[in-house]
Parts: structure tokens; C-alpha cells; sequence
């Protein structure tokens, strides 16, 4: 089978546009999150809240369950989707943040679970959040693009 190249076709990705998390406590969690990240609420609902980050990505997050059915809204069906278990997702902070990061952590009282250091010059720091998944922020170094 030939290679998928992206470059010689007209359907192409431009960026991952939405990352979803499922929750116990949606109201927990999306105050974790617009608390600790200061991301913008953008639409609220009792089964999930669209909360904006820097960079143009929206970070869903859905009740546990919430959206096992077919959804009807206003503008078609959203397809059922749920998720389980501890997940992880990662944020890009600038390289000299880290140290600003690590303090604001400390400061509420969140346990910093790893530290790495990669092999391109990047560092992560890796935190829970209410749910347990994992949360990551690292600076530039830790992929050929990044």
C-alpha cells in the first residue's frame, strides 16, 4: 500500500482542532480547568462544556456518559462517543515558563507527578487533574515539530 502523502493531496489536516475528556463532575473539571489554564468558557450545556486554548484548539469536556446517545442539536446529530480510564493530553508552554509553571502548580496544591527532560531539549511536567487523567505541559524540544 502507497504512503499517504498529504502534501500531493486536497484533503489535508491543518491541526487537531478539538481534544475531549470524560468526566465525573463536569463543573469540578471545567473549573479545574479555566481556574489552573485560564481558558475561556465558550458554550456550557448539562452534558459538556467547549472551553477555548491559546492556539486556536478547544478542549472538550463531556459528563461520563453523557454522550453515549446520539445528540440532536440545532445543526444535525452529533455522532454517541464516551471514553474511560485515565487519559492524557499536553500543552505547549513557552520554554521559559517552566519555572512559572512549577510555582503555579505548587501554589494550588498540585502534585507534580514527572519531570522529563527529552533527548531534542524539552521539558515536561506531568500533574493530575480531578479525574485523575493525566495532564502534561511542555516546552518546545520534545518533538521534531515542537
Amino acid at each position: 500500500m502507497e504512503a499517504f502523502d498529504a502534501r500531493r493531496s486536497a484533503a489535508r489536516v491543518s491541526h487537531v482542532l478539538e481534544t475531549a475528556l470524560y468526566v465525573g463532575d463536569l463543573a469540578a473539571s471545567r473549573d479545574f480547568y479555566r481556574g489552573l489554564m485560564g481558558f475561556e468558557l465558550f458554550l456550557e450545556d448539562p452534558r459538556m462544556c467547549a472551553l477555548g486554548v491559546p492556539g486556536g484548539g478547544v478542549l472538550l469536556l463531556f459528563r461520563k456518559g453523557g454522550s453515549a446517545q446520539p445528540s440532536a442539536s440545532p445543526f444535525g446529530t452529533i455522532p454517541a462517543h464516551d471514553g474511560a480510564g485515565r487519559l492524557h493530553l499536553a500543552f505547549a508552554v513557552p520554554r521559559g515558563e517552566l519555572a512559572a509553571w512549577e510555582a503555579h502548580l505548587a501554589r494550588r496544591g498540585i502534585a507534580v507527578e514527572s519531570r522529563i527532560t527529552w533527548a531534542r531539549g524539552g521539558t515536561s511536567l506531568y500533574f493530575r487533574d480531578p479525574d485523575g487523567h493525566s495532564v502534561e505541559v511542555a516546552t518546545p524540544g520534545l518533538w521534531p515539530h515542537y
